[in-house]
């Protein structure tokens, strides 16, 4: 049994991250500050589903908040930390900027100070797909060069590998980024697009298919995310001291970067046309433009994951959104 401190555990892949961590024994301490990015009763229903639980304690806690991160740390002995809490979307960073610098940079050093000075084994990051950016490369390889974020979220998650690799080759302390794909599922982001046009087909209402369709994303279902996550939390990195010169995903440092993805991108429409299915009824559809800060495509190479803790993602997107529509529709109450 670990004692393991869960940031973000209010959130999609906290409380899934955390809730694994229960089943197999972990005592869990999930921080979130509950924040109205989006609705606080869905953050607070998965948080009912922990609460109560052995083994959980909540923290209600803002990452920028210095003196409450470090009394928390003080007052804990983590055997390793799982840093899921950041502020989210990449939409909403070009609306509200410096959320994401307190959140995703101040917030994302306070964790790294009290990592550090209080000798935490192991500390384990949310990093996004969305750091490839402009990439062309595909798949997109941990060894890629990553220095062409198109959005401020993207660039606040390559500034947190960045900062983590500062600190694992300054202070010995062991970082792993995980570079997350299109995470969707049960319990997921009311932003995301799945819930979006999950909610607008129930509702009659036509759902926003940006770049006319033209998308394909490597859609990864939430079971496989925290799988992944476990795994790695649980695997201590060691320095790479034969490290091929053209390898940015490892160096002498306790650092490492992994994909997380399903290694197989959908056509939107796709997932358009299988949730139409699982719901049973057609999308209405505004065929518009692409967004800033968007990308035309996703697709991760998870050889580096698979090499290194044995598991790749296989969740179909078929199976994955029947589960989410079938959630979604006992959530609120709803038949097709």
């Amino acid at each position: 049994m670990a004692r393991i401190l869960v940031t973000g555990a209010a959130g999609f892949i906290g409380f899934h991250t955390a809730a694994r961590l229960l089943d197999r024994g972990d005592e869990v301490i999930g921080l979130d500050n509950l924040n109205d990015y989006y609705q606080v009763k869905l953050k607070q229903d998965r948080l009912s589903h922990l609460e109560g639980r052995d083994g959980f304690q909540f923290a209600r806690l803002a990452l920028e908040d210095k003196a409450g991160i470090d009394k928390l740390f003080a007052e804990n002995s983590f055997d390793s930390v799982i840093h899921l809490g950041a502020q989210a979307g990449v939409r909403y960073s070009l609306e509200n900027p410096q959320a994401y610098v307190d959140s995703n940079i101040v917030g994302f050093m306070n964790i790294l100070e009290a990592c550090r000075h209080n000798k935490t084994a192991h500390l384990s990051y949310a990093s996004s797909s969305s750091v490839y950016g402009a990439n062309k490369n595909k798949p997109f390889r941990v060894t890629d060069r990553v220095d062409h974020p198109v959005s401020l979220y993207a660039a606040s998650k390559k500034a947190n590998e960045l900062m983590a690799h500062t600190y694992s080759h300054l202070f010995g302390l062991p970082t792993t980024g995980l570079r997350f794909f299109t995470v969707y599922g049960p319990w997921g982001r009311p932003d995301m697009a799945l819930w979006l046009f999950t909610e607008a087909i129930l509702k009659g209402q036509p759902i926003n298919v940006f770049n006319h369709g033209k998308m394909r994303r490597d859609f990864t279902y939430i079971d496989d995310i925290v799988e992944g996550v476990v795994r790695v939390n649980d695997r201590i990195p060691e320095p790479n001291l034969n490290k091929d010169p053209l390898d940015d995903a490892t160096t002498a440092a306790p650092y490492r970067v992994y994909n997380i993805g399903n290694n197989q991108p959908v056509e939107l429409m796709h997932m358009i046309d299988t949730l139409e299915a699982a719901i049973g009824i057609p999308a209405k559809k505004n065929m518009m433009e692409m967004q800033l800060g968007d990308v035309p495509e996703t697709f991760a190479d998870i050889d580096a994951l698979q090499a290194d803790v044995g598991f790749r993602p296989d969740t179909p997107i078929e199976v994955g959104i029947g589960r989410f529509v079938e959630w979604f529709q006992s959530y609120h109450g709803q038949t097709s």
